[in-house]
This record gives structure tokens, sequence and C-alpha cells, in this order.
């Protein structure tokens, strides 16, 4: 087991050790991208990426406190399926009204790698490449899918 303090350190040096591989690599609109912060510009639209003891996810999560107009989001998502998917590669798990670790209500479509582990490092390649095309490839769609969320802001 690691203290707190180390947990803490590893998680950060694999954040760090992801984001040194993919800086290079620019957005879809040819610009520097912040990849593991990553800015959708909508507000309560975010592309999460997450790693613990025994997974690993990446998600688009949606987390307008309304639940009516976060509902509204994750439909025009949902005329989109197709489009994401396609860019994807692959078909991603969808979630309306869930919770959080903290109990709030969010929307997600996500998908997972298990089992893997944020703190042992032989695991690092596995989740490097387990996040990097995806998280390009959200990139890619929202680069054109964004315009699609403009009345909803």
């Amino acid at each position: 087991m690691y203290t707190r303090e180390q947990a803490s350190q590893l998680r950060q040096s694999f954040w760090t050790t992801f984001g040194n591989y993919i800086a290079p690599h620019p957005a879809a609109e040819g610009l520097r991208v912040n990849w593991i912060n990553y800015k959708t510009g909508i507000k309560d639209v975010y592309f999460r990426m997450r790693a613990d003891k025994r997974e690993a996810s990446i998600a688009i999560e949606l987390t307008h406190p309304d639940a009516e107009i976060q509902e509204m989001f994750y439909e025009q998502f949902l005329e989109l399926k197709n489009y994401l998917h396609d860019t994807l590669g692959e078909e991603w798990e969808w979630e309306l009204h869930s919770s959080d670790e903290f109990g709030k209500t969010i929307s997600r479509i996500y998908k997972e790698l298990k089992p893997v582990n944020v703190f042992n490092k032989d695991d690092w390649p596995a989740l490097i490449s387990f996040f990097k095309p995806r998280i390009i490839a959200l990139d890619e769609f929202w680069s054109d899918a964004k315009y699609s969320f403009e009345s909803l802001r």
C-alpha cells in the first residue's frame, strides 16, 4: 500500500508522463491543446480521463445542475451518436442521469479499461495506449460537433 502522498505523487507522475507523451500532437484545428485538462468551451460539458487502482475511463460528462437541460445536452449527443462512434472507431456506453462519486447527477458517454492499475508502472503503456487515441478522436469529433451545441449555451 502507498501513503496518500505516495499515491498522489504516482498519479501525478503518470499524468505528467502522459502529458509529455501526447503534447507534440496538435489538436484537430492545428492548435496546441492541454489534453489532460481539455476545454470543450461549453459550460458543464467535460472530457474526462480517470485512472485508479482497478480501472481507467475516458468520458464525455454532462454536469448541468438542471436535469432537464442536462438531458437536452444528452439528446443532442444522441443525435450525433453515429458520427461520434464512427470518429472513435468503437461504441461507447451511454448513461443518462447517473450519479458521480459526490452524489451529483450527471450524464456520461464513456469507455472503460479493466483491469489496470495507475500505481503499477507496468500498466502505464496500456493506459497511454487507451487514452491517447480516444482523446485525439474526441477532439476530432468535437472540432465539428461543438457547433451543434451553440443553441444550448
